[in-house]
């Protein structure tokens, strides 16, 4: 049985939105849970605040739990945060394995709020190349193709759906919408 560690991703609207281009520049926010009322999630974010969070009638709780370099493989769909580059290759913090009913959320590769310098890039995995004790990945998205640096400080993890009911206080989240 696969142990959640991370914590818990909700996308606050239907999946058919998110893999859209927004119109607007996308809300993330990162806290812990204080309360879920209906459709309405009040989350106490990393600086503090409270912000409160209406959800769609069909939103998606995905649980996220510990992977491994050996995890990811050609034809997966993945996320991945980079910082830098070295050798022609971003350099992974972490990588995020979804399942395939989330294949092409967030597809392409653009700016990220978890550091600064820090960019996101959802796509599928072409190839994985062992190089001594890393791995360089060749993803491809619409429009564009990157290499990337997966080292053993890289993080990985897996999502799978879980019910709703883990929405609790206290649990960590990371909502998208």
């Amino acid at each position: 049985m696969m142990r959640m560690i991370a914590g818990l991703f909700v996308a606050a609207v239907p999946a058919i939105a998110v893999a859209q281009a927004p119109a607007n520049p996308p809300v993330r926010v990162r806290g812990t849970i204080e309360k879920l009322d209906g459709q309405n999630l009040v989350i106490k974010e990393r600086s503090g605040q409270s912000v409160s969070i209406k959800l769609a009638d069909k939103f998606m709780v995905v649980g996220i739990f510990k992977g491994s370099v050996a995890d990811i493989a050609s034809g997966k769909f993945i996320g991945t945060t980079t910082v830098g580059e070295r050798d022609g290759a971003l350099v992974a913090q972490e990588v995020h394995i979804f399942p395939e009913s989330m294949r092409g959320t967030g597809e392409g590769h653009y700016d990220w709020d978890l550091r600064p310098d820090s960019k996101m890039t959802n796509a599928n995995v072409a190839g994985v190349v062992n190089m001594a004790n890393d791995r360089v990945m060749t993803v491809q998205y619409k429009g564009g193709e990157k290499k990337i640096l997966v080292s053993r400080d890289t993080v990985v993890v897996t999502y799978a759906p879980v019910d709703k009911g883990e929405l609790k206080p206290g649990a960590p989240v990371f909502v998208s919408e």
